[in-house]
């Protein structure tokens, strides 16, 4: 274990002028808390403090942050409190340590929310201060190196949670080193035979080509010295995580794999990166599409380099890295690095090799890594529930990314198989939420588009646009995901306050009491709502009762029944009457009965007739779904042996049940004669204010507009409205259109639509 002056000597390696006694305290103090607990390996508890502390070392961090690795456990594992750490470190340092904390006593229903939470709670304390970021990854680091000491099944939970999280957040910072090795370690416990197998191939393979490496690595060194360029060139090997992963996505063996091996190249100044660049490219071929420049574009996480592909030496594929050291610097220690770059000069770009200097958390605050992280925080103040965020996280922890344009020319990172939506969103929630299309490289373009590399996107916005549902499935980011699943809910919660507020409306003037939405703000407190909105809402979605509301207003209100709904009875003779509260009664046949509820759909309802199709044989009987379908539809027919052909529009689920048997798909269309003209079945869902003469007004808009009522069916009903489903007959779609905008448009009516239409 290690001692306490070599801690101290280790951080004045790169920091002289360090605060020993700050390191002496902390270092005391912990292994005082800590005193007798061991760990699962059966060494003192204190060593793991300690070695993560050696890690951020490695690192070069300042000595406050390696205080907070020495006492990031004693709030969570001691009788240690943040009071007492404050009292004795400093406010700086007891909020760090507090925020390395997990919270112990979660109430949630499952371990899956609980991960959630601590994980919310962590990314805030990063958010504040990304030094909480760095001990967390060296505490999970040197965890992983342990694991072999836990049980079983403790071991396999720990190795997914790095995996899902830590390793890619390792990444998305810029940290490659930390990424590469907790990716390897979690590798070995998730599938230890496939780790175990790829690993001896890759050590073969390296001794079967040292000679090969070591010879490119000569050849490339010369040659860059002969053209003036002094540079550090040394080979690496891909780990065998990556390995696996690019096998397994990609479908290759292990043979056909080209890149296991590469080159680096590290020179002075980005001057000479791009002149190295051009001395490899005059030696020797360039493999197509294998060129990347992430010095002029960076990645998100502030990665630089020049990525190349040559055909080098022995004709082999030699894949070449080439940047500076402090690009370097950044490449392997990500947001840390720039705590080491904080006071380099700005006469020499902070391209040269690092003067060793320390710095505080103010350094990492400008970083494109830093950004993304306060971007995806923004998700935590939505409120989404915690599972919700776990996968919104880890979305975008995962992605690979593509990098698009605004008009503007405004760089937008994105994830691999994004779409035009989440570029809209990228750009601001409100562009996304009224996003109708999209226009990539001057081209319109529908929304589902994946975007590639190097896009210009232009989006088209129109102000009464809101974010369709099917959306969600669609994205690819996670803020995009939030965003459109709040607009959905705002949707639904606008149009159901709309038909309270129209219920409402109603049931005040029957009880001849007066309504507007500040008269509510009284009763608010007796419905236990705290906003007006979310009263109209409950009573559009039937929670709520109108009376209950008029009662909450008007205390002194004596509740009479305000309607009757809507009645029904057979008659003989295979007839049925419906009485709707107005008294007005309509006639139908029997066995469609409404008032028994939604009648059934596994049969077509219509009987065998000729209709006027085309492609269907003259002495086969033909019917319609029972949906219908309409002039104007695009249709299909299903051949059923002996009974003939049923004719479904083409956005008909039913359809579905057919798709593994094209033999009984028939090609029909449309001859309609327009001077013999016919109705056609259609299937509408209606949405009624549940009153004295809604059905009436419903029935009267339909007759208007010059169609028929075959069957109706109430299919739920609520004390302030009820939904029904009509059964008509319209003469083609323009006039079933015609007719949904008329219902829409009457005060009875709060939704009309055509069912799967």
């Amino acid at each position: 274990m290690m001692r306490q002056y070599e801690l101290v000597e280790r951080v004045q390696r790169y920091k002289p002028q360090v605060n020993e006694a700050l390191l002496n305290k902390a270092y005391v103090y912990a292994m005082k808390k800590h005193g007798g607990q061991t760990r699962a390996s059966g060494d003192p508890y204190f060593s793991h403090p300690l070695e993560v502390a050696a890690i951020l070392t490695d690192m070069h961090m300042d000595e406050s942050t390696i205080a907070v690795a020495l006492l990031h456990d004693t709030i969570e594992d001691t009788s240690a409190t943040k009071v007492e750490i404050e009292e004795l470190f400093g406010e700086d340092t007891a909020r760090l340590v507090e925020g390395l904390t997990k919270l112990k006593r979660l109430d949630l229903v499952s371990k899956k929310a609980a991960q959630a939470e601590n994980l919310r709670k962590l990314l805030l304390a990063i958010s504040e201060d990304v030094r909480v970021l760095l001990v967390k990854l060296a505490d999970r680091l040197h965890n992983m190196r342990t694991l072999d000491f836990m049980r079983e099944d403790k071991r396999a939970r720990i190795a997914e949670e790095t995996m899902d999280i830590y390793a890619p957040l390792a990444g998305r910072m810029g940290m490659q080193d930390m990424r590469d090795e907790l990716e390897e370690l979690a590798f070995k416990h998730i599938n230890p035979e496939a780790y175990g197998t790829v690993s001896d191939r890759l050590a073969q393979i390296a001794n079967r080509h040292a000679g090969m490496l070591d010879e490119i690595t000569a050849t490339l060194r010369g040659l860059l010295a002969d053209n003036g360029i002094h540079a550090d060139v040394a080979s690496r090997r891909k780990k065998a995580w990556s390995v696996f992963k690019k096998m397994e996505s990609k479908g290759l063996s292990f043979e056909q794999l080209s890149d296991i091996f590469g080159f680096r190249i590290i020179v002075g100044s980005v001057d000479e990166c791009y002149r190295a660049l051009g001395v490899v490219h005059r030696e020797w071929k360039m493999v197509p599409g294998r060129f990347k420049d992430y010095i002029s574009t960076p990645k998100q996480n502030d990665y630089r380099s020049i990525h190349t592909t040559i055909v080098g030496p022995s004709n082999q594929r030699v894949e070449l890295q080439i940047r500076t050291w402090h690009m370097h610097e950044v490449a392997e220690y990500g947001v840390a690095a720039h705590a080491i770059y904080k006071d380099q000069g700005a006469a020499s770009g902070g391209e040269g090799k690092p003067n060793g200097k320390g710095g505080g958390a103010a350094a990492f605050k400008d970083t494109n890594a830093y950004a993304w992280l306060r971007r995806t925080i923004e998700s935590l103040s939505e409120g989404d529930h915690p599972e919700q965020f776990l996968e919104h996280t880890k979305l975008e922890l995962f992605q690979d990314q593509v990098f698009c344009f605004t008009p503007k020319g405004r760089l937008i990172a994105l994830p691999r198989g994004a779409i035009p939506v989440d570029f809209a969103y990228a750009v601001h929630t409100d562009v996304g939420d009224s996003c109708v299309g999209a226009k990539i490289n001057g081209r319109i373009m529908p929304l589902v588009t994946q975007l590639q590399n190097g896009d210009e996107v232009e989006i088209i916005r129109s102000g009464s646009a809101s974010p369709p549902a099917a959306w969600e499935a669609m994205v690819k980011t996670g803020k995009a995901r939030a965003a459109i699943r709040r607009a959905t809910r705002a949707a639904v919660r606008k149009q159901y306050s709309g038909l309270g507020h129209r219920i409402l409306e109603r049931a005040f003037e029957r009880a001849g009491r007066p309504f507007s939405r500040d008269i509510l703000n009284d009763g608010l407190g007796r419905l236990a709502h705290t906003d007006v909105e979310d009263v109209l809402a409950a009573v559009g979605r039937g929670e709520l009762a109108s009376a209950h509301v008029i009662k909450a207003v008007f205390p002194d209100f004596q509740e009479e029944k305000l309607s009757a709904p809507a009645s029904a009875e057979l008659l003989g003779e295979g007839w049925f009457n419906l009485t709707d509260a107005s008294g007005m009664m309509f006639r139908f046949p029997d066995g469609e009965a409404p008032a028994a509820g939604a009648r059934s759909d596994a049969e077509p309802r219509e009987p065998d007739r000729t209709l006027p199709i085309r492609g269907a044989a003259g002495d086969l009987p033909v019917r319609f779904s029972p949906e219908g379908a309409v002039p104007g539809d695009r249709i299909v027919g299903i051949a059923t042996p002996g009974k003939g052909i049923t004719i479904y529009p083409i956005q008909s689920p039913a359809l579905a049940a057919y798709d593994d048997q094209p033999d009984r798909w028939v090609d029909v269309r449309w001859d309609i004669d327009e001077a013999n003209r016919t109705r056609f079945p259609a299937q509408i869902i209606v949405t009624a204010i549940n009153a004295p003469g809604s059905l009436a007004e419903i029935a009267q808009v339909i007759a208007r507009n010059d169609a028929n009522i075959h069957t109706l069916a109430m299919v739920r009903t609520a004390p302030d409205f009820t939904e029904m489903i009509f059964d008509l007959e319209v003469w083609d779609i323009r006039h079933l259109t015609r007719l949904l905008g008329q219902l829409r448009e009457s005060e009875a009516v709060s939704t009309a639509d055509r069912v799967n239409g």
